[in-house]
């Protein structure tokens, strides 16, 4: 009999779902599926640099485990990036956990910017930045972090 599978711990949920090889229709595209906790995998080890036992750690998952997800997510971005195929994230068994600043899983604070007109509006936590709309120009906004300035 199998052991239980332990919930997998991700710090946050992406704003950026959905990535696709430019001057190609939607329509003729295959595309490949990245659960959350597999571009968790790439944050912690590609993008934040921890060791693997550190991010198995944060994840609640044992090495091993951490590495054959991190493995299996590098191949589906390698084969994204070189078969043309867009990359869609979302889904999986996870659940939001503490992050590195104390937070809930919702983001850290900063604000959210227009990247046409430059305006600035508090971050609201729980909610991504492009959902809103530059009260100015209409623009959609994006996001700006307290460590990114």
């Amino acid at each position: 009999m199998a052991r239980p599978k332990k919930t997998r711990m991700i710090h946050s949920e992406p704003e950026i779902t959905y990535f696709k090889p430019a001057r190609v229709a939607l329509r003729d595209l295959r595309e490949n599926s990245l659960t959350l906790e597999e571009i968790e995998a790439v944050r912690l080890k590609d993008l934040d640099g921890l060791d693997q036992e550190e991010c198995a750690k944060r994840m609640n998952v044992s090495r091993t485990t951490f590495h054959r997800v991190l493995g299996l997510s590098r191949k589906k971005i390698a084969d994204a990036l070189l078969n043309g195929k867009a990359l869609r994230i979302g889904g999986g068994d996870y659940m939001l956990g503490r992050g590195e600043k104390g937070g809930r899983g919702f983001g850290p604070g900063g604000e959210c910017v227009c990247p046409e007109c430059g305006r600035k509006v508090p971050h609201d936590r729980g909610i991504p930045c492009f959902e809103y709309k530059c009260p100015d120009c209409g623009t959609q906004m994006t996001r700006t972090s307290p460590d990114k300035g």
